[in-house]
């Protein structure tokens, strides 16, 4: 009875799509987060009979054949690239993206990190990270006696002084952009890692080769649509059940062939 192990493919594919669904869900706050969608493709098929195959010694060929398929898969999870509104919050390091470029940020370990997550911080060196503490590269430090603050379209970040009229350039931020974004690696955190999907990161100046602009005083809301979501878990919870019938209906018949007498 086939049905039962193709039915278990079934509830397993739509549990893997709950859990995607929630995922996003619990993420609806998150700054910068983009959704998942899982996508799935159909098992190996038993071939019967081969379409295109000879059925008689006069050469008549089968114009379809006979293939049965054995259940569903996961294929992927996949990243919806697609921007969050932005929310103006008015901190003088809050920066979105109007774009779709990344920040490079460096890890403990040395490595890069890319992130969409604007919500930077200054900590007690001075050095613009994080809000888990990771240093934002190029590594920009504000100096202690400085009043204020301000990041252009371009990233340039400006220091300004109560004895300077004019302010003062610290440095620029670079951004970041990738081939294949939902190539990316998530590792939390609001972090990416490149990978051999994603292709090399491709590392240049705001407002060019389509990297976008920031926008300061911004931040970058989550991309879930809730409704959607909801709309989507409907349809999951529905699938479910609907392979859970047939496990039902597959176990009654092997319940019927076992009472024949």
């Amino acid at each position: 009875m086939r049905a039962l192990k193709i039915a278990a493919t079934g509830m397993q594919a739509q549990q893997m799509r709950v859990e995607v669904i929630s995922n996003n869900l619990a993420n609806m706050s998150t700054t910068a987060y983009n959704p998942r969608r899982a996508e799935f493709s159909d098992l190996h098929y038993e071939q019967v009979q081969r379409a295109g195959a000879v059925n008689a010694s006069d050469g008549t060929v089968l114009p379809a054949g006979v293939q049965l398929g054995l259940g569903v898969r996961p294929a992927a999870v996949s990243m919806d690239v697609s921007q969050g509104s932005l929310r103006q919050t008015g901190g003088e390091l809050d920066v979105a993206i109007d774009g779709s470029g990344y920040l490079e940020v460096i890890l403990p370990s040395g490595i890069s990190a890319y992130t969409r997550d604007g919500a930077l911080k200054r900590n007690g060196d001075g050095l613009i990270v994080t809000s888990d503490g990771y240093p934002v590269a190029p590594e920009i430090t504000i100096p202690a006696d400085a009043r204020s603050i301000s990041i252009n379209a371009e990233g340039e970040v400006y220091a300004y002084f109560a004895d300077q009229v004019n302010p003062q350039l610290l440095n620029r931020f670079d951004l970041v952009s990738f081939v294949n974004q939902k190539g990316l690696e998530a590792i939390g955190g609001n972090l990416y890692l490149e990978t051999e999907a994603s292709g090399a990161p491709d590392v240049g100046d705001a407002g060019t080769d389509g990297r976008g602009t920031f926008r300061s005083g911004f931040l970058e809301d989550s991309a879930v649509d809730p409704v959607r979501e909801i709309t989507h878990l409907i349809e999951a919870q529905r699938g479910y059940e609907m392979n859970a019938k047939v496990i039902t209906a597959a176990d009654q018949m092997l319940a019927s062939t076992t009472q024949i007498r």
